[in-house]
C-alpha cells in the first residue's frame, strides 16, 4: 500500500472529518422526509408520489457502494473521498434547483453517487489512517456526527419548512461540503493499494440489480397499498442475490467478496451487526411517529424528545474504550446487547401519563447502550482484515449496513401495520406501538446468539483487554517451573477433550 501526504494528524481529527461527511449524508435523508408534504405542494403532486425521491437515492447507494473500495484502491482514498463530497454537494445544489419531480429524482440519484462513496471510503480512510491501539476511540468519535444527523433531521426539517423554504434543506449542505473538501485536502493522506484490480462488471450488474430491487422493495413494503409490488421486487432481488452468490463463488476477484465472511471476527460482526441494525433502523421511524400521533407532539417537540438518544450516544463515546478494555469485545457485546434491546423495548411502554423527564432519561440510556454496541461491531470487524483487503471489506460492510437499516424501517412499519390489523385499528393505538417496539427489540436480542461466537481473545490488540486465565493443576511428574495456563474457553472445553480426541 502506498501513501502520500503530510505528517499524520491526530486520530480524533481524522475521525471528526469522516464523521462530518457522514453527518451531512445522514442529516439529508431525515430532513427530506419531514419536508415531503411541503415539497409535494409546491411541485403540484401528491405527497406519496414523492417517495421516489427517497428511493432513487437508495437505489444509487445500492449500485455504487460495492464499487467504492475498488475506486478508492485505484485512485486513492483521499482523492475519492474528496470527490465524493464534491459530487454530494453538487447534487444537493441540483436538488434545490429542481423545478419538477423528474429532475428532482435525477438530482437525488446523482447525489446518491456521492453518498455511496462517502460512507465506505470514509470508513476506509479511518481504518488506513489510525493505529489499531486508537481504533476504538476513533470509531467512537466518528459515530458522534453520524448518529446526531438522523436525530437533528426532523426538528431541523420542521424549522426550515416552517420559516424558510424546503429548498434550503439541500442548500445547507453547501457550506458543510466546502469545509469538508478543505479539511480532507489538509489532513487526510492519499492511500492507495499497489496494483489496482478491475471492476468486475458481471458482479457489479448482479449486485446492483439485487441490492437495488431489495432496497426499493423494502421502501415500498412500508406502505400498505404497495405491498404486492414490494413482494414482487423483493422476490426478483432475492433471485438476483442468489445468482450473485453463485457467481462470486467461482469468480477470482468478485466485487462483493463473500469469502470475507470466513474471517471469524468479520463474519460474526457483519451478521450480529446486521441483526441489530434492523432495530436501529426501526427506532427513528417508530419513536417520532408515536410521539406525534400518540402524544400529540409537534414535529419540533418530537424531535427535541428523541434528541435524547443522540445525547446518550455522545455520552457513550468517551467510556466505550474503557468498557471494551475492561471486559473485552465478546463479554461487552453480549451483556450490553441485552440492555440495548431492553432500552428499545421500554420505549414501547411510553404513555401520556409518564413524566417527560423519565422518558427522556430512558431514551438517553437507550442511545447510550446502543452506541456502545455499534462501536464494538464497527471496530472488531476489521481486527483480522489484512491491509490489501481493507477496501473490499469496508464496501462489503457498508453495503450490509445500508441494507439492514433500510430493512429496519420496513420491519418497524410492517410490525406496526400488523398490530393495527390484528387490533382492527384504522389509526395506530399505543398497544400497536408497544407490539412494534417489542418485535424489533426481540430481533436485535437474537444477535446474542452470534455474539457468543466471538472468542474471548478477539480484538485484544485493539482494546488492550487481557483475557482472564485459569491456573490448571500441574500434571504429575512435570517440573514446578513449567506454568500451564488456560483461557476461559479452554477451561470450559477441557472436560470434553476426550470426546474430541476420539
Amino acid at each position: 500500500m502506498s501513501q502520500t501526504g503530510d505528517a499524520q494528524p491526530h486520530f480524533r481529527t481524522i475521525a471528526l472529518i469522516v464523521g462530518a461527511a457522514m453527518f451531512m449524508e445522514q442529516l439529508d435523508g431525515t430532513v427530506l422526509a419531514t419536508a415531503l408534504p411541503s415539497m409535494a405542494h409546491e411541485l403540484g403532486v401528491a405527497a406519496p408520489s414523492l417517495s421516489i425521491a427517497l428511493t432513487s437515492y437508495l437505489i444509487s447507494l445500492a449500485i455504487f457502494i460495492p464499487v467504492s473500495g475498488r475506486v478508492a484502491d485505484r485512485f486513492g482514498a483521499r482523492t475519492v473521498f474528496r470527490g465524493a463530497i464534491v459530487v454530494f454537494t453538487l447534487g444537493s445544489i441540483l436538488c434545490g434547483q429542481a423545478p419538477n419531480v423528474p429532475l428532482l429524482v435525477a438530482a437525488r440519484f446523482f447525489q446518491g453517487i456521492g453518498g455511496a462513496l462517502m460512507l465506505p471510503v470514509g470508513r476506509l480512510v479511518l481504518m488506513r489512517s489510525v493505529a489499531k491501539r486508537d481504533l476504538i476511540q476513533a470509531t467512537s468519535w466518528v459515530l458522534i456526527p453520524a448518529v446526531v444527523g438522523p436525530i437533528l433531521g426532523p426538528p431541523l426539517g420542521g424549522f426550515i419548512v416552517t420559516y424558510l423554504n424546503w429548498r434550503w434543506i439541500f442548500y445547507i449542505n453547501v457550506p458543510i461540503g466546502i469545509l469538508g473538501v478543505y479539511l480532507v485536502s489538509r489532513y487526510i493522506a492519499d492511500t492507495k493499494e499497489d496494483g489496482p484490480r478491475g471492476f468486475d462488471i458481471p458482479g457489479m450488474v448482479l449486485s446492483a440489480l439485487s441490492l437495488g430491487l431489495l432496497l426499493f422493495g423494502f421502501e415500498l413494503a412500508s406502505h400498505r397499498e404497495t405491498v404486492t409490488m414490494a413482494l414482487v421486487l423483493l422476490g426478483i432481488g432475492a433471485l438476483a442475490g442468489v445468482g450473485y452468490v453463485a457467481y462470486a463463488r467461482s469468480a477470482t476477484d468478485p466485487i462483493l467478496d463473500i469469502s470475507l465472511m470466513k474471517i471469524p471476527t468479520y463474519g460474526t460482526s457483519v451478521i450480529a451487526g446486521a441483526i441489530t441494525r434492523i432495530t436501529q433502523g426501526a427506532h427513528p421511524y417508530l419513536l417520532p411517529l408515536m410521539m406525534q400521533l400518540g402524544f400529540g407532539f409537534s414535529a419540533a417537540q418530537s424531535g427535541l424528545m428523541t434528541f435524547a438518544t443522540a445525547l446518550g450516544s455522545i455520552a457513550a463515546k468517551p467510556v466505550a474504550p474503557t468498557i471494551l478494555r475492561r471486559f473485552g469485545f465478546r463479554d461487552t457485546l453480549m451483556v450490553n446487547g441485552f440492555f440495548a434491546s431492553a432500552g428499545y423495548a421500554i420505549c414501547g411502554l411510553f404513555r401520556p401519563g409518564w413524566p417527560p423527564l423519565l422518558m427522556f432519561g430512558l431514551m438517553l440510556l437507550s442511545g447510550f447502550f446502543m452506541s456502545i454496541q455499534f462501536t464494538g461491531y464497527n471496530t472488531i470487524a476489521y481486527d483480522e482484515i489484512p491491509p490489501e483487503r481493507m477496501g473490499t471489506a469496508t464496501s462489503f460492510y457498508t453495503t450490509f449496513q445500508q441494507l439492514m437499516l433500510s430493512m429496519g424501517i420496513c420491519a418497524g412499519a410492517a410490525a406496526l401495520e400488523g398490530a393495527m390489523f390484528l387490533g382492527g385499528h384504522v389509526h395506530p393505538a399505543f398497544g400497536d406501538f408497544t407490539a412494534a417496539f417489542w418485535t424489533v427489540a426481540l430481533i436485535s436480542l437474537t444477535a446474542t446468539i452470534w455474539n457468543r461466537r466471538f472468542s474471548h481473545e478477539a480484538g485484544t490488540e485493539i482494546s488492550g483487554h487481557t483475557p482472564r486465565t485459569y491456573q490448571s493443576p500441574q500434571p504429575a511428574g512435570v517440573p514446578d517451573d513449567l506454568n500451564f495456563e488456560e483461557s476461559k474457553d479452554d477451561r470450559f472445553r477441557r472436560p470434553f477433550r476426550h470426546l474430541r480426541d476420539r
